[in-house]
């Protein structure tokens, strides 16, 4: 579903909208002038936004280098590449020295690739003490057997893990102060309406803009690999939607001031604490196809210009 989103013309937010960014924003309390990252940020939609609303230094780590182009084209149509930077890289090696970031965000693409252990030390390892650390993640709301979350998980191209577990993450990478907020459809006092954090397809687009969207699709992945997307987005969306087992939940904390997050050698300079089974997962490198639908299905690489 994301990947079709991706290959808009209309450059859209990810999930929870301008509203979520627009509350970060005011919970990090952002200020002109202040460096931001943001990994696993897509297209930069989002690291736009502060940067254009906010005045902020962004800088943006995505894995698929083919969303690292589109980021990078839209900063220079718009000016912003002054304020505006990208680059291709892993969440679990992030291409930063300690202690830099003022604020540090992980989107939900931040453990698609790598154990969520590692991707959430990264984070706080660039984050100056005492910055914010920031995660909008999908979490589990219902018990899930195991063979459902992997389907789930290759489909999205994200490694959802439950509320306390993404907690339990930061505090042992050393964030304190924490605070966690459901955004998955419920109206809140900073927010009017129910906002879908899982749009279907058919509400975001005109015709036209479905046509020239599964064209562009078409041109990647070829016609079979289209309506192998179509037809998992359709089930999965009801499954996520009518089930409720799926949620976003944004989550906010400070790095603790005295957090040992130096590196030696390429290593963290301590032995880091032991994670849940349920959280810790072997290290993947899955480059091919489409990067929502994981390895070997039947819209992996058949069409694919890539």
């Amino acid at each position: 579903m994301l990947d079709l989103v991706r290959l808009s013309p209309r450059r859209l937010f990810p999930p929870g909208g301008v509203e979520l960014f627009r509350h970060i924003a005011v919970l990090t309390e952002l200020r002109e002038g202040e460096e931001v990252l943001g990994v696993a940020c897509g297209t930069g939609v989002g690291l736009e936004y502060f940067a254009r609303e906010y005045g902020v230094v962004a800088s943006g780590v995505e894995f698929d280098p083919y969303m690292v182009e589109q980021a990078e084209a839209a900063a220079r149509d718009i000016g912003l590449t002054g304020r505006l930077q990208f680059q291709q890289g892993r969440s679990d090696a992030l291409p930063y020295r300690n202690a830099i970031f003022d604020v540090s965000m992980g989107e939900i693409g931040l453990a698609n690739h790598c154990d969520p252990a590692d991707a959430v030390r990264e984070l706080v390892r660039v984050t100056k003490p005492g910055g914010f650390v920031v995660l909008v993640q999908l979490v589990w709301k219902a018990p899930v057997d195991e063979e459902r979350k992997r389907v789930l998980s290759e489909h999205l191209g994200a490694r959802p893990l439950m509320v306390v577990e993404w907690k339990r993450l930061l505090a042992a990478a050393g964030v304190e102060e924490l605070h966690t907020e459901d955004w998955s459809d419920a109206e809140t006092s900073f927010r009017g309406g129910a906002v879908k954090p899982f749009p279907d397809f058919a509400e975001l687009f005109t015709v036209p803009e479905k046509v020239g969207v599964l064209r562009r699709a078409w041109r990647r992945w070829g016609w079979r690999g289209v309506m192998a997307v179509m037809a998992q987005e359709r089930e999965v969306h009801k499954l996520l939607t009518h089930e409720r087992i799926l949620g976003l939940d944004l989550l906010r904390g400070r790095k603790a001031a005295d957090a040992t997050t130096e590196r030696r050698g390429g290593e963290l300079n301590e032995e880091p604490e032991s994670v849940p089974a349920s959280v810790a997962a072997p290290r993947e490198e899955d480059t091919s196809g489409l990067p929502l639908f994981g390895r070997g299905g039947s819209a992996s690489s058949e069409g694919s210009g890539r």
